[in-house]
């Protein structure tokens, strides 16, 4: 989890992923938006298959990626459970702070 972390924390990379998610593209494709070397975009493509975001093909010589999906949803239902922690807890603190505003301002009272 934390190579994918890791991966995501690039906005290259990020946007490496979101071009990808359109549909397969080479390494000179990924790197055609960005203001760097292929050498650079390559970079960035092994720092992505390092962490399973993403599986490269060889097409003569040209480099092919691919989104694995899987990968990015297990990155999901990780943060989704923080996500849901968050929410109950937030939740309960919302209805403690009713309470305790109801038992200060009884109804009939002044507020």
């Amino acid at each position: 989890m934390s190579a994918i972390f890791h991966a995501l924390g690039d906005p290259t990379r990020r946007d490496m992923i979101r071009d990808l998610a359109k549909g397969e593209r080479s390494v000179g494709d990924l790197a055609a938006p960005h203001d760097i070397s292929l050498a650079a975009a390559s970079k960035h493509v092994k720092a992505l298959e390092s962490a399973g975001l993403i599986r490269r093909e060889i097409r003569w010589r040209t480099h092919v990626c691919h989104l694995n999906a899987e990968a990015l949803a297990a990155a999901h239902d990780w943060l989704d459970s923080y996500r849901r922690f968050w929410t109950d807890r937030l939740d309960n603190l919302e209805d403690l702070l009713r309470q305790e505003k109801k038992a200060q301002h009884p109804k009939g009272d002044a507020k």
